[in-house]
């Protein structure tokens, strides 16, 4: 075993009390770069909002902001698994585009129903997961190829389902995945109420569980986060919860698509930190090798997390189509640019192994509280996409900066 190895196991084993304060600056050492992502969240919302003169975070735009982000964050959980594996999927942006022309063409010519088109379009993202991955973990082809080629395949494929013209309106009952909003069966006038009832449920389900989490902590003696430090960051997190839920409910309430990335993030949050399988995913991109030797079925592995992509590729598509109410066949240029970067800026490793689901998210959001911002201060694209180019460049040098000291 080797020596940090060696390191990190005495430190999982040694009881707080007898740790003391090393074990606590150890914990801010290895947990910098996360709430770092958040202080940086945080200041570049604050700046924007004194420099837009407030506009930044007007409820009206806040929606705008959630609605805009809402497929990046999507396939951010998605792509978060495939670099975390050692891989990397650059088709996202092209299967997004051509679920959406697919769900146009089922819905508007042939007049289906919008369940029996999700689940379609769903399970098709899930087919070309499964053809890449495939090709990926079976084969051993680098995944920048396969993706690559899988890039420029559905591209065309969606130029030739859509013939070269838009496709849409869709039916309202669709069109509400994206552009509707929670009811309000408590009937406030000029506040959602039932709104900012779910939000304050939302803040008191995350103390309570992070209060949990740490009882069972320190009911084995491995409670390794100062008790201060725990609660002025939580109380954080909920009075921010509270915060936003009560600008929204000012104004039509939560997004229906809000919700589906709340739910989407917690199981993937899950998934990645308390499941055998999220584990094996981070034994997989620190070490393949390693990990096969010790049982992890690493192909299949590989294989999951491009089937998982190509799911929510999917269902970005769908609430990206949802959002426009029409299909174009320029649906999804770019997304994998954007969702590369969300997930590079919030922390993950180029190497693999290294990332956390919260990091994504965050990222997902510097990305497009960057767009908002300069869109609303009339900065031109050119130098918005100068301006995102770097701040990336310079999330993976800190990464690569840390890793060699």
């Amino acid at each position: 075993m080797s020596q940090p190895e060696v390191n990190a196991a005495v430190n999982a084993a040694v009881p707080i009390s007898e740790a003391g304060p090393k074990l606590h600056a150890g914990f801010l050492k290895n947990n910098l770069r996360e709430y770092g992502m958040l202080i940086s969240l945080v200041a570049i919302m604050v700046l924007f909002q004194v420099l837009t003169d407030g506009t930044l975070l007007r409820p009206l735009n806040l929606t705008n902001l959630l609605l805009q982000n809402s497929y990046v964050v999507i396939m951010a959980l998605g792509m978060l698994l495939v670099i975390v594996a050692g891989h990397i999927d650059l088709s996202v942006g092209s299967v997004c585009g051509f679920i959406g022309a697919l769900a146009a063409v089922l819905m508007v010519e042939y007049e289906w129903h919008f369940v029996p088109t999700a689940i379609i379009s769903i399970a098709a993202g899930a087919v070309i997961g499964a053809a890449q991955g495939w090709f990926v973990a079976f084969r051993k082809i680098p995944s920048f190829i396969v993706t690559l080629a899988g890039m420029l395949v559905f591209k065309g494929l969606t130029l030739a389902l859509l013939a070269g013209q838009s496709v849409g309106p869709f039916p309202v009952e669709f069109q509400r995945l994206s552009s509707g909003f929670i009811p309000d069966p408590l009937g406030g006038d000029t506040l959602r109420t039932t709104s900012l009832v779910v939000g304050a449920l939302a803040a008191a389900a995350l103390v309570f569980f992070k209060l949990r989490g740490r009882a069972k902590l320190a009911a084995h003696g491995m409670e390794t986060e100062p008790y201060a430090f725990f609660l002025v960051k939580n109380l954080f997190f909920a009075a921010i919860i509270l915060f936003f839920s009560y600008l929204l409910s000012t104004y039509k309430g939560l997004p229906n698509v809000l919700i589906v990335m709340a739910v989407l993030i917690v199981v993937y949050d899950f998934v990645t930190n308390r499941t055998t399988i999220g584990r094996r995913i981070y034994a997989l991109g620190g070490n393949e090798k390693a990990a096969r030797l010790s049982g992890v079925k690493t192909q299949r592995l590989a294989f999951l997390t491009f089937v998982n992509m190509g799911a929510l590729a999917a269902l970005a598509g769908l609430v990206f189509a949802a959002r426009l109410n029409t299909a174009t066949p320029k649906a999804g240029l770019g997304f994998e640019l954007d969702v590369i970067a969300a997930c590079f800026i919030g922390g993950a490793s180029a190497s693999g192994g290294v990332g956390r689901v919260m990091g994504a998210v965050i990222g997902a959001f510097i990305m497009g509280v960057m767009n908002n911002g300069m869109s609303i201060l009339g900065i031109g694209i050119d130098y918005q996409q100068v301006i995102k180019g770097l701040v990336l460049l310079a999330a993976v040098f800190i990464d690569v900066y840390n890793k060699n000291k």
